[in-house]
């Protein structure tokens, strides 16, 4: 790793992506938010009385604060790296020993893989959600509640602050990567204490996202049954059952546009991580693409879930299918 040390930033590098990617995050979680607030505040009974939320309603408020603070917290670095021409770990406190990264690379390293994996466990609860709405209504209805879904959220970013804070432990290896204005675990050469880590890190997201993937499979062919269902074949569709065909038809894109969206982000991570494991592959610059992929999903994650659920987005849709 040939900027594993360096004191600059590497030369002909720009900051463009990086601001463009912390822009249209912050952009799209802000509007999640306030579309969020204007959803609970029309919620409200006319008494005055606060709204009951479902856990999904939770679920999705706690997925777009995680991807706001992620942004908030990582990108400034970046962009302060850029701006000094100073690597991470020239910015922060010098390490214990000589070939240590600074105090900043190791806190960036762990928010790395903290702000990679706690969307990820998100996602998969909201995946279940829909999952066990869809398929399994009676359980949903007796089980899943607000509570439960205030709950997850704390408990799921409480397991992964623990998870990620091995590297810091000795588990792992937080290392600057090119061109010095990131950090992350090491993800080849060195020994099984090295590379233990970003192995299991690897691992734990290929087997969360095929449980995300199966569950959003098993959503989407409820949907389409029950949008088969609605009508019958051979009659015309009244007015009173074309709109929750409608409705199943628009949570049916979703569900496909989120599952490609989310797999095409997190796979680059899952292989890079394995390749630098058992084939020793030393290219940054396919370990910068990987980083990149995986921080456009807390892009895409509010638009996915909160802004394309709205009804000016739905009516686009329908106009699109009916033509």
């Amino acid at each position: 790793y040939r900027c594993r040390s360096s004191r600059y930033i590497e030369s002909g590098q720009s900051a463009v992506p990086s601001s463009v990617l912390f822009a249209a995050g912050l952009l799209g979680n802000v509007l999640a938010l306030l579309l969020l607030g204007q959803h609970r505040r029309r919620s409200r009974s006319p008494g005055g009385r606060r709204p009951r939320v479902s856990a999904f309603y939770v679920l999705v408020s706690g997925l777009a604060v995680t991807d706001l603070l992620g942004k908030c917290l990582l990108s400034p670095i970046v962009l302060a790296a850029y701006a000094y021409n100073r690597s991470l770990s020239e910015l922060g406190p010098g390490g214990r020993g000589q070939d240590e990264p600074g105090v900043l690379c190791q806190l960036f390293a762990f928010l790395m893989a903290f702000f990679g994996l706690a969307p990820t466990l998100l996602l998969l609860a909201m995946a279940l959600e829909c999952w066990l709405s869809l398929g399994h209504p009676y359980f949903y209805r007796r089980h899943l509640t607000r509570r439960l879904g205030a709950a997850l959220a704390p408990a799921a970013a409480g397991l992964c602050a623990l998870f990620c804070a091995l590297p810091l432990l000795g588990f792992g290896a937080p290392m600057q990567y090119c061109p010095g204005t990131w950090c992350f675990i090491r993800m080849a050469g060195g020994g099984p204490r090295q590379l233990g880590f970003p192995v299991l890190y690897a691992s734990l997201m290929g087997l969360l996202v095929l449980a995300i993937v199966a569950c959003n499979v098993s959503s989407m062919r409820h949907l389409y049954g029950m949008a088969r269902r609605q009508p019958r074949r051979g009659t015309a569709p009244a007015p009173a059952a074309a709109a929750p065909r409608m409705e199943e038809l628009d949570h049916l894109v979703l569900l496909g546009l989120m599952t490609v969206l989310f797999t095409v982000c997190s796979l680059p991570l899952i292989i890079r991580a394995y390749l630098g494991a058992f084939a020793a592959d030393f290219d940054e610059n396919a370990d910068l693409s990987a980083l990149r992929f995986l921080s456009v999903n807390s892009i895409v994650d509010p638009w996915v879930f909160i802004i394309f659920r709205t009804s000016v987005f739905r009516s686009f849709v329908r106009r699109v299918c009916r033509r």
